[in-house]
Protein backbone atom coordinates (compact mmCIF):
# COMPACT_ATOMS: atom_id res chain seq x y z
CA UNK A 1 0.00 0.00 0.00
CA UNK A 2 2.39 2.55 -1.29
CA UNK A 3 2.31 6.69 0.67
CA UNK A 4 1.60 9.09 -1.53
CA UNK A 5 4.94 10.89 -1.84
CA UNK A 6 6.17 14.60 -2.88
CA UNK A 7 8.80 13.18 -5.18
CA UNK A 8 9.28 14.78 -8.25
CA UNK A 9 7.87 18.75 -6.87
CA UNK A 10 4.90 19.90 -5.78
CA UNK A 11 1.91 18.53 -7.55
CA UNK A 12 -1.85 20.19 -7.96
CA UNK A 13 -4.77 18.66 -6.42
CA UNK A 14 -8.34 19.08 -7.32
CA UNK A 15 -11.02 17.62 -5.09
CA UNK A 16 -14.31 17.13 -6.71
CA UNK A 17 -16.53 17.71 -4.17
CA UNK A 18 -20.56 17.14 -4.60
CA UNK A 19 -21.62 19.91 -2.03
CA UNK A 20 -20.27 22.38 -0.07
CA UNK A 21 -18.91 20.32 2.59
CA UNK A 22 -18.56 16.53 0.91
CA UNK A 23 -14.91 16.95 0.34
CA UNK A 24 -14.37 18.88 4.13
CA UNK A 25 -15.75 15.90 5.57
CA UNK A 26 -14.08 12.96 3.41
CA UNK A 27 -10.93 13.97 2.99
CA UNK A 28 -9.91 17.25 5.23
CA UNK A 29 -7.19 15.70 6.94
CA UNK A 30 -5.47 14.28 3.76
CA UNK A 31 -5.97 17.86 2.19
CA UNK A 32 -4.42 19.70 5.46
CA UNK A 33 -1.51 17.43 5.14
CA UNK A 34 -1.16 18.01 1.32
CA UNK A 35 -0.90 21.98 2.08
CA UNK A 36 1.50 21.34 4.77
CA UNK A 37 3.83 20.00 2.41
CA UNK A 38 3.31 22.64 -0.27
CA UNK A 39 1.12 21.24 -3.00
CA UNK A 40 -1.27 23.25 -4.21
CA UNK A 41 -4.78 22.06 -3.84
CA UNK A 42 -8.04 23.20 -5.02
CA UNK A 43 -11.81 21.99 -4.05
CA UNK A 44 -14.34 22.28 -6.76
CA UNK A 45 -17.93 22.21 -5.55
CA UNK A 46 -20.37 21.07 -7.99
CA UNK A 47 -23.45 21.62 -6.76
CA UNK A 48 -22.78 24.92 -5.33
CA UNK A 49 -25.41 27.33 -7.22
CA UNK A 50 -28.29 28.84 -5.99
CA UNK A 51 -31.76 27.62 -6.15
CA UNK A 52 -33.63 28.75 -9.50
CA UNK A 53 -36.19 31.46 -9.49
CA UNK A 54 -39.96 30.38 -8.32
CA UNK A 55 -41.02 28.57 -5.19
CA UNK A 56 -38.92 26.36 -3.19
CA UNK A 57 -39.64 22.98 -3.08
CA UNK A 58 -41.19 21.66 0.18
CA UNK A 59 -38.44 19.63 0.82
CA UNK A 60 -35.46 22.20 0.40
CA UNK A 61 -37.84 24.60 2.92
CA UNK A 62 -37.85 22.02 5.91
CA UNK A 63 -34.38 21.61 5.28
CA UNK A 64 -33.06 25.53 5.13
CA UNK A 65 -35.32 25.64 8.02
CA UNK A 66 -33.21 22.99 9.73
CA UNK A 67 -30.46 24.69 8.97
CA UNK A 68 -31.63 28.64 9.80
CA UNK A 69 -30.95 29.98 6.31
CA UNK A 70 -34.24 30.74 4.86
CA UNK A 71 -33.92 31.28 1.14
CA UNK A 72 -30.14 32.50 1.36
CA UNK A 73 -28.85 29.15 2.38
CA UNK A 74 -26.59 28.33 -0.92
CA UNK A 75 -24.71 32.18 -0.11
CA UNK A 76 -24.30 31.14 3.00
CA UNK A 77 -23.02 28.03 2.51
CA UNK A 78 -20.74 29.18 -0.15
CA UNK A 79 -19.45 31.52 2.69
CA UNK A 80 -18.61 28.69 5.14
CA UNK A 81 -17.03 26.67 2.33
CA UNK A 82 -14.60 29.50 1.65
CA UNK A 83 -14.18 30.04 4.99
CA UNK A 84 -13.10 25.61 5.52
CA UNK A 85 -11.07 25.78 2.77
CA UNK A 86 -8.47 28.25 4.57
CA UNK A 87 -8.38 26.44 7.40
CA UNK A 88 -7.27 23.84 5.23
CA UNK A 89 -4.78 25.99 2.51
CA UNK A 90 -6.81 25.33 0.09
CA UNK A 91 -8.71 27.43 -2.62
CA UNK A 92 -12.38 27.12 -3.19
CA UNK A 93 -13.67 26.95 -6.38
CA UNK A 94 -18.09 27.17 -6.94
CA UNK A 95 -19.67 25.49 -9.93
CA UNK A 96 -23.32 27.24 -10.54
CA UNK A 97 -25.14 24.10 -10.55
CA UNK A 98 -28.09 24.18 -8.13
CA UNK A 99 -28.20 21.34 -5.44
CA UNK A 100 -30.77 18.42 -6.49
CA UNK A 101 -33.21 19.64 -3.22
CA UNK A 102 -33.63 22.67 -5.86
CA UNK A 103 -33.80 21.15 -8.86
CA UNK A 104 -36.99 20.14 -10.93
CA UNK A 105 -38.03 17.35 -13.47
CA UNK A 106 -37.49 19.13 -17.10
CA UNK A 107 -40.70 17.51 -17.91
CA UNK A 108 -42.70 17.84 -15.42
CA UNK A 109 -41.56 20.77 -13.67
CA UNK A 110 -42.20 18.44 -9.88
CA UNK A 111 -39.15 18.50 -7.87
CA UNK A 112 -37.01 15.89 -8.30
CA UNK A 113 -36.24 15.24 -4.80
CA UNK A 114 -39.43 15.17 -2.44
CA UNK A 115 -38.43 13.21 0.12
CA UNK A 116 -34.78 12.06 1.99
CA UNK A 117 -35.08 8.90 0.52
CA UNK A 118 -35.20 10.23 -2.81
CA UNK A 119 -31.68 11.50 -2.20
CA UNK A 120 -30.20 7.93 -2.71
CA UNK A 121 -32.27 6.62 -5.77
CA UNK A 122 -30.41 5.30 -8.70
CA UNK A 123 -29.37 7.93 -11.45
CA UNK A 124 -32.50 9.25 -12.75
CA UNK A 125 -32.78 9.57 -16.34
CA UNK A 126 -34.09 13.56 -16.18
CA UNK A 127 -30.28 14.44 -15.45
CA UNK A 128 -28.51 12.82 -17.97
CA UNK A 129 -27.97 15.92 -19.91
CA UNK A 130 -26.37 17.22 -16.68
CA UNK A 131 -23.98 15.21 -17.29
CA UNK A 132 -23.14 16.18 -20.82
CA UNK A 133 -23.30 19.74 -19.68
CA UNK A 134 -20.82 19.55 -16.72
CA UNK A 135 -18.16 16.93 -18.42
CA UNK A 136 -17.98 19.91 -20.68
CA UNK A 137 -17.37 22.71 -18.35
CA UNK A 138 -14.75 20.50 -16.42
CA UNK A 139 -13.13 19.10 -19.58
CA UNK A 140 -12.23 23.13 -20.36
CA UNK A 141 -11.43 24.19 -17.01
CA UNK A 142 -9.29 21.62 -15.36
CA UNK A 143 -5.52 21.91 -15.94
CA UNK A 144 -3.84 19.61 -17.94
CA UNK A 145 -1.52 17.92 -15.22
CA UNK A 146 -3.59 18.55 -11.85
CA UNK A 147 -4.28 15.47 -9.70
CA UNK A 148 -8.09 15.03 -10.16
CA UNK A 149 -9.80 13.28 -6.53
CA UNK A 150 -13.69 12.61 -7.00
CA UNK A 151 -15.93 10.70 -4.72
CA UNK A 152 -16.71 6.96 -4.96
CA UNK A 153 -20.10 7.88 -4.38
CA UNK A 154 -20.81 5.75 -1.42
CA UNK A 155 -24.59 5.47 -0.18
CA UNK A 156 -25.69 6.58 -3.90
CA UNK A 157 -26.42 10.24 -3.35
CA UNK A 158 -27.35 11.79 -6.24
CA UNK A 159 -25.16 14.50 -6.72
CA UNK A 160 -22.49 12.06 -5.35
CA UNK A 161 -23.10 9.91 -8.83
CA UNK A 162 -23.79 12.78 -10.91
CA UNK A 163 -20.32 13.95 -9.93
CA UNK A 164 -18.45 10.80 -10.42
CA UNK A 165 -20.41 9.90 -13.11
CA UNK A 166 -18.71 13.17 -15.06
CA UNK A 167 -15.16 12.34 -13.61
CA UNK A 168 -15.01 9.13 -15.79
CA UNK A 169 -16.18 10.61 -18.74
CA UNK A 170 -13.35 13.11 -18.54
CA UNK A 171 -10.60 10.41 -19.66
CA UNK A 172 -8.07 11.65 -17.14
CA UNK A 173 -5.96 10.00 -14.46
CA UNK A 174 -8.25 9.82 -11.26
CA UNK A 175 -8.34 9.15 -7.59
CA UNK A 176 -11.24 8.17 -5.66
CA UNK A 177 -12.03 8.92 -1.99
CA UNK A 178 -14.65 7.50 0.19
CA UNK A 179 -17.51 9.37 1.48
CA UNK A 180 -17.75 9.98 4.89
CA UNK A 181 -20.46 9.42 6.67
CA UNK A 182 -21.67 7.53 4.05
CA UNK A 183 -18.87 5.25 4.36
CA UNK A 184 -19.62 4.39 7.71
CA UNK A 185 -23.28 3.39 7.83
CA UNK A 186 -23.89 -0.20 7.42
CA UNK A 187 -25.47 -0.42 4.35
CA UNK A 188 -22.15 1.14 2.11
CA UNK A 189 -19.52 -1.41 2.54
CA UNK A 190 -16.29 0.56 1.09
CA UNK A 191 -14.68 -3.45 0.45
CA UNK A 192 -17.01 -3.99 -1.64
CA UNK A 193 -17.05 -0.66 -3.71
CA UNK A 194 -13.24 -1.04 -4.20
CA UNK A 195 -12.46 -3.42 -7.38
CA UNK A 196 -9.37 -6.39 -6.74
CA UNK A 197 -7.69 -4.65 -9.67
CA UNK A 198 -7.12 -0.98 -7.78
CA UNK A 199 -4.46 0.02 -6.06
CA UNK A 200 -4.84 1.75 -2.59
CA UNK A 201 -2.78 5.13 -1.50
CA UNK A 202 -2.32 6.25 2.33
CA UNK A 203 -1.41 9.45 4.01
CA UNK A 204 -0.59 9.69 7.31
CA UNK A 205 -2.30 12.30 9.15
CA UNK A 206 -0.65 13.95 11.82
CA UNK A 207 -2.56 15.64 15.08
CA UNK A 208 -2.57 19.00 13.63
CA UNK A 209 -4.00 17.88 10.46
CA UNK A 210 -6.79 16.48 12.28
CA UNK A 211 -7.56 19.27 14.12
CA UNK A 212 -7.23 21.31 10.87
CA UNK A 213 -10.11 18.42 9.66
CA UNK A 214 -12.23 19.01 12.49
CA UNK A 215 -12.24 23.01 12.13
CA UNK A 216 -13.04 22.45 8.36
CA UNK A 217 -16.02 20.74 8.93
CA UNK A 218 -17.05 23.05 11.64
CA UNK A 219 -16.60 25.95 9.57
CA UNK A 220 -19.88 24.25 7.51
CA UNK A 221 -21.69 25.05 10.53
CA UNK A 222 -25.54 24.88 8.92
CA UNK A 223 -24.91 21.48 8.04
CA UNK A 224 -23.75 20.27 11.50
CA UNK A 225 -27.73 18.83 11.87
CA UNK A 226 -27.22 16.80 8.59
CA UNK A 227 -25.26 14.25 10.91
CA UNK A 228 -24.43 15.13 14.48
CA UNK A 229 -26.36 17.22 17.08
CA UNK A 230 -23.34 19.26 18.21
CA UNK A 231 -19.97 20.91 16.99
CA UNK A 232 -18.15 18.82 19.55
CA UNK A 233 -20.07 15.13 18.24
CA UNK A 234 -19.03 15.95 15.36
CA UNK A 235 -15.59 16.24 16.14
CA UNK A 236 -15.86 13.00 18.41
CA UNK A 237 -17.08 11.29 14.89
CA UNK A 238 -13.91 12.35 13.15
CA UNK A 239 -11.15 11.63 15.58
CA UNK A 240 -12.96 7.74 15.71
CA UNK A 241 -12.61 7.54 11.92
CA UNK A 242 -9.45 8.80 12.14
CA UNK A 243 -7.97 6.61 14.22
CA UNK A 244 -10.33 3.52 13.07
CA UNK A 245 -7.98 4.14 9.35
CA UNK A 246 -10.58 6.26 7.91
CA UNK A 247 -10.05 9.61 5.48
CA UNK A 248 -6.24 8.81 4.91
CA UNK A 249 -7.09 6.34 1.87
CA UNK A 250 -7.41 7.29 -1.96
CA UNK A 251 -7.94 4.25 -4.64
CA UNK A 252 -7.28 4.41 -8.26
CA UNK A 253 -7.41 1.84 -10.96
CA UNK A 254 -3.90 0.24 -11.74
CA UNK A 255 -4.42 0.22 -15.66
CA UNK A 256 -5.68 3.49 -15.52
CA UNK A 257 -3.62 6.50 -16.75
CA UNK A 258 -1.32 7.72 -14.06
CA UNK A 259 0.17 11.07 -12.52
CA UNK A 260 3.85 9.78 -12.62
CA UNK A 261 4.78 11.08 -9.06
CA UNK A 262 2.20 9.30 -7.09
Amino acid sequence: MPALSNSGGRMQWIFLSPHLDDAALSCGGLIAERTRKGDPVEIWTICAGDPPPGPLPAFAQSLHKRWGTRRAAAATRRLEDQQSCQRLGAVARHFAIPDCIYRRIPLTGNPLISTNEDLFQPFPDSQRSLVDSLRDQLANALPLKAQIVCPLALGNHIDHQLVRRVAEQLDRPLLYYADYPYTVQASNDLAQSIHPDWQTFTQAISPSGLRAWQAAVAAHSSQISTFWDSVSEMEVAIQSYYEAGGGCKLWRDRNAKTITNL
